[in-house]
């Protein structure tokens, strides 16, 4: 063997030696696998090659299995160890930020990503192929995704870096200081306004940037510039620890009149209403329950007209394996086979108005003996509880649950003539699978389809991630509207979201109508990446991310004469009693610290870049 595999060397190099002597053009052959950085640049297919990799910078979208709604008040992450509770305890530090799941939240990575639009907006300033309305249409793309992706960093750290242009080996210092966060805002909003104007007419395929997109973003960004966090004054006022932070323009604005940033974000968002999009969007009174569930969800799975909200989204398909198409795998219910991975709170759940837009009351008797009982119609969209209808069981499940409900609690059943304890499929005590069962008696219904053909254990879904909907430049706008006092133009546009919903229109005014529109606007963005960054700029997170994390304990008893041998949910033949209580702590036992309006710049950053300012608290 040994000569076999020496003569082959020796014919191979023989062969080297002859292919050398004979072509002049051996040394010049191209890597296979690469592209110069000027061969791009001088190519139309692969300048916008090049431009479509920059989305990959979206990562997953929302869909994580530890997603962001886990850090606030929406859910929480069911496997401890994985990083979570370094914020929702508010043990962040310069050497533990967060494990945020990828990289589309990161400091570093973002960066990276910026440095691809910068080199993808100074090549086609002056485009080197002919194709010049297909570089404007690039560059367009391309100032997005940077404003979308310093957007990103400046939400999470207030004021970093502005890098608009691509570093070069050799350079002096790369080294830079933080720009203000004003700076970062007027950065953001050039970018948007220069992308709008150059995607401006062009309709591209679904998941690329776009005109409206643009437009969306800088309304964003323009209300987060106007929230409380984000005005020195008013941050101050609430927090000593901001107060006494020695670079204030770095977290908000120092100067100027407050009044006219909320002007700006309520023109930012009449602008994307003015052009009439959305789904349903012009009802003048409410839908029935059963509409309003359906609305909701046909907006959530983007179907049978719901897609028309998606502004710009993260979209999957089947055929490429991505994490972000497996999300009822990540958080369906275990006795499905699932792994429950971001699972709603009771703090969640007893947020949903009643029916008649009442608030929820445990004191109210009929309330806690029927919690599930005409709720808001976005609450069936959104979770499950013990007792919801869903999926066929898989096979070797079938026999235990014929009937397909979801069983989250402790029920007696009759085996061999005695009264036993029967704990259900979707428990952590599940004879299914008891590793990933639910910690809060509750299960993600959002963002799953419900299609019995669809068994989540196995098959992917092709429901894409919203990044930006018509919907919140709606809410966006009441909320610049209510901060401007023009509380009727605000309640008409906060209707239009509840009528869709099937639920009854708001009256109230002034700080009342704020309270009932943060509400509104925390139940209907739900498991959107919202609630963490709102609750922030509006400085409610004390009493909100704060806040412990709630659970439901459901017990049924037999009736007098009841005879049951395989559970099912059964009024006539249980008496249920739900119990709301804290997570065990040693779960996880959240706590708020101011130091967590913003996250620490990572110490690898301090150490590389010595004029950056750390973050109040760290």
């Amino acid at each position: 063997m040994k000569n076999i595999i020496k003569y082959s060397s020796y014919l191979l190099s023989t062969f080297l030696l002859f292919s050398l002597g004979c072509s002049d053009d051996f040394l010049n052959t191209q890597p296979l696998n690469e592209v110069s950085e000027s061969a791009v640049w001088n190519d139309a297919g692969l300048a916008e090659a090049a431009v479509t990799e920059i989305y990959n910078g979206l990562a997953n979208g929302g869909f994580n299995e530890e997603m962001l709604a886990s850090t606030t008040d929406e859910a929480i992450f069911t496997h401890p160890g994985r990083g979570v509770t370094t914020v929702t305890e508010s043990r962040s530090s310069p050497e533990n930020v967060i494990n945020w799941g990828d990289n589309r939240l990161r400091w570093n990575e973002l960066y990276e990503r910026i440095r691809a639009t910068n080199l993808a907006i100074e090549n086609l300033s002056e485009p080197e192929f002919e194709d010049t309305e297909l570089a404007s249409r690039l560059s367009g793309e391309a100032r997005f995704m940077r404003a979308f992706f310093y957007h990103q960093l400046v939400r999470l750290w207030g004021g970093v870096p502005i890098v608009d242009r691509p570093y070069e080996l050799g350079e002096e210092d790369f080294s830079i200081p933080r720009s203000s966060f004003e700076d970062c805002v007027n950065f953001i909003v050039e970018d948007c306004n220069q992308a709008a104007m150059l995607l401006e007419g062009r309709d591209l395929a679904n998941g690329r940037a776009s005109q409206m997109a643009a437009m969306a973003l800088k309304s964003r960004i323009l209300l987060y510039a106007a929230s409380d966090l984000h005005d020195a004054s008013t941050a101050s006022t609430e927090s000593d620890l901001i107060s006494g932070y020695s670079a204030p323009e770095l977290l908000g604005y120092t100067g100027g009149d407050r009044a006219t940033r909320w002007q700006a974000a309520q023109t930012a968002a009449k602008e994307i209403l003015d052009l009439g999009m959305g789904y349903k969007t012009d009802l003048s009174a409410p839908v029935s329950p059963e509409e309003g569930a359906q609305n909701y969800e046909n907006i959530a799975l983007a179907k049978n007209g719901g897609e028309q909200d998606l502004i710009f989204a993260r979209y999957f398909i089947n055929a490429k394996l991505e994490n972000g198409s497996r999300v009822a795998l990540d958080n369906g219910p275990n006795g499905y086979h699932n792994w429950a991975g971001n699972t709603p709170l009771q703090n969640l759940v007893d947020d949903y108005e009643m029916m008649d837009g009442s608030q929820f009351d445990w004191d109210n008797p009929e309330h806690a003996a029927m919690p599930y009982e005409n709720r808001d119609p976005r609450f069936y969209a959104t979770v499950l509880h013990d007792g919801s209808d869903w999926k066929p069981r898989t096979a070797d499940v079938a026999a235990k649950d014929p009937f397909n409900q979801l069983q989250t609690g402790q029920y007696e059943i009759v085996q061999n003539g005695e009264v036993v304890n029967y704990f259900g499929l979707d428990t952590r005590q599940s004879t299914v699978e008891d590793w990933n069962g639910t910690r809060t008696g509750y299960y993600m219904h959002k963002f799953i389809n419900k299609d019995p053909a669809i068994v989540d254990q196995n098959t992917r879904q092709e429901v894409p991630w919203p990044e930006l909907r018509y919907t919140e430049a709606m809410l966006n706008y009441a909320e610049a509207s209510i901060a401007l006092g023009q509380d009727a133009e605000a309640r008409n546009w906060m209707n239009r979201v509840r009528f869709r919903a099937g639920m009854p229109a708001v009256t109230e005014s002034g700080e009342a109508l704020m309270e009932r529109y943060r509400n509104e606007r925390r139940l209907e963005l739900v498991y959107e990446e919202h609630r963490y960054f709102d609750a922030r700029r509006w400085m409610v997170a004390e009493e909100t991310l704060g806040q412990k994390a709630r659970i439901i304990l459901v017990e049924g008893s037999l009736k007098p004469g009841a005879d049951v041998t395989l559970y099912r949910y059964d009024p006539d033949s249980y008496d249920y009693t739900y119990t709301p209580t804290d997570i065990d702590p040693g779960i996880e036992n959240r706590e708020w610290l101011d130091k967590m309006y913003f996250l620490p710049i990572y110490r690898d950053e301090i150490n590389r870049n010595d004029q950056l300012v750390q973050n109040p608290g760290y």
